[in-house]
């Protein structure tokens, strides 16, 4: 429901009751987030293979394709699953808003299950020429369109679900989800490769071996869907579910009522920046330091496929594990100081983090996978607290769906190609750090436009706690909260007290 807004020249002035407050107890909110990180697991997972069998893959998809283009044509699957990404959210974003996070976040979860392990069982170019490519894009495509809907409903969905005074520490859960989904299909393909290689000769991944992990989706995917089937609605779209339709496709005028595409646009264009700035800095960072790592260790340092695979994997659980206590500070300090922290990480850390890593030796690789991981784990566990804080409840998966896809799409999920493509233009070994460092600079200056939300009850939500007891506080004390608006939350008009103006 949106809140209230006045046209008569009077005084409203809503109260909190407790009953207003969503009291969401841990026993509610640790199968909620685990039912939502299994997800964003899989995702993940997906990514981590794909990621680690680039150069694998391009035997297998790119026979008859000139040699300076094969590695480019199978990186070019990653681009072309991001660029189907805004399609994706701006479709599930706002159906998200009208049937509920839960339902879109049940098909999502299936499609990409779906589309990966399919992608294990594809013909080979030696079968049917390119052909083989195509179909790869295809279900790289299905898979782009529905993680257009997976992170931003994933995110509201625990944003909406988690207690105002640990969002943060909640949030980051989502993300440890998705860095261990990866370091899992890491793991997966480095014994893999072991393995097969050690049984059946060096040809081995190349003539059956790469689709050993993506039939691995199969089993995790029955697991993850049954756990969205079992996952509630959260609070905050509950309470906004009330609201008749009619009014909310005319209320346009209504910044905190559901609204169009072009509504939000028109409304939150704002937000909408600033979030397409902060996405593009964590995901220029977070694929530089997964999906691209693989190539950049096996075709510029020259590390084997199994050791490029088994050298990040220690540093993605390490950071990882340091997610929720990165949200959790955050939620101590705000969320503006850990993404300040962030981008000065960035600026400082990344060149020599690249110049290091450039000796060649697994030591020095361990260190700079380090170096590159602390920035990129400062961004990260922020991402599904922050914002979704920057929309209001009946526009927010819409809102999420367009800033973090199109963010993406144009500079997260392009990383490994364009970084790629720089590097063999100008054989600058540094050039992936200057590319992440372009985007954290641009990070910062959003940063002076962020509206802090930590602490704070989401825009358009009651406040959500965890005990009854904190109800009661927050009811009492409500006209000295700094972090208590009432102004934005979905009060209904006999909830309003009104006071006339006095009469002269």
């Amino acid at each position: 429901m949106s809140p209230i807004r006045s046209k008569k020249k009077i005084d409203s002035t809503p109260r909190l009751t407790v009953d207003d407050v969503n009291v969401v107890p841990p026993k509610k909110i640790r199968p909620a987030i685990k039912g939502t990180v299994v997800g964003n697991f899989m995702e993940w997972y997906d990514f981590g293979i794909y990621g680690y069998l680039t150069v694998t893959m391009t035997a297998v998809f790119t026979q008859g394709l000139p040699q300076e283009w094969q590695l480019l044509a199978v990186m070019f699957g990653f681009a072309v699953s991001y660029l189907v990404r805004p399609i994706g959210g701006l479709v599930l974003g706002p159906l998200g808003d009208k049937v509920g996070r839960q339902k879109v976040l049940y098909v999502t979860m299936a499609m990409m299950a779906i589309s990966t392990a399919l992608i294990g069982v594809l013909p080979t170019a030696a079968s049917i020429g390119g052909w083989a490519l195509i179909l790869l894009y295809l279900l790289k495509m299905v898979q782009g369109f529905s993680t257009g809907g997976e992170y931003a409903g994933a995110t509201t969905y625990v944003a909406e679900f988690s207690p105002d005074r640990r969002r943060g520490f909640f949030g980051s859960f989502l993300d440890m989800g998705s860095y261990l989904g990866f370091a899992a299909g890491a793991s997966v393909v480095a014994i893999t490769t072991w393995v097969t290689t050690h049984f059946a000769g060096e040809n081995a991944m190349a003539d059956f071996g790469w689709r050993i992990p993506f039939l691995t989706a199969i089993p995790l995917g029955i697991i993850a869907v049954y756990l969205r089937t079992r996952i509630p609605e959260t609070p905050a779209f509950e309470n906004n579910q009330a609201e008749d339709e009619a009014v909310i496709e005319k209320d346009s005028e209504d910044p905190y009522s559901r609204l169009g595409l072009a509504g939000v646009v028109r409304h939150h264009w704002r937000p909408l920046l600033i979030g397409i700035a902060i996405v593009a800095a964590t995901n220029t960072a977070g694929y530089a330091l997964t999906s691209y790592m693989p190539v950049y260790l096996e075709e510029q340092i020259g590390l084997h496929s199994a050791s490029a695979a088994a050298v990040t994997v220690p540093v993605l659980v390490a950071m990882s594990l340091m997610l929720p206590f990165i949200g959790k500070w955050s939620d101590r300090v705000g969320r503006r100081p850990v993404y300040a922290t962030a981008v000065g990480a960035t600026l400082v850390l990344m060149v020599p983090a690249f110049m290091i890593m450039n000796t060649g030796s697994i030591g020095a690789v361990l260190i700079a996978l380090s170096m590159v991981a602390i920035p990129t784990g400062l961004y990260v566990a922020l991402s599904a607290s922050a914002l979704p804080a920057l929309f209001p409840t009946a526009s927010r998966f819409s809102g999420m769906g367009i800033s973090y896809n199109i963010s993406v799409s144009l500079f997260g999920g392009t990383t490994p190609l364009v970084t790629q493509f720089l590097l063999q233009k100008t054989g600058l070994d540094i050039v992936p750090a200057l590319y992440i460092m372009f985007f954290s600079a641009i990070a910062g200056i959003a940063l002076l436009f962020m509206t802090e939300s930590s602490q704070k009850p989401l825009l358009g939500s009651f406040p959500t706690v965890e005990t009854t007891r904190e109800a009661h506080e927050i009811v009492a004390t409500q006209d000295n909260d700094p972090n208590i608006d009432t102004s934005h939350m979905p009060f209904t008009e006999d909830q309003v007290e009104v006071i006339e103006p006095a009469k002269s």
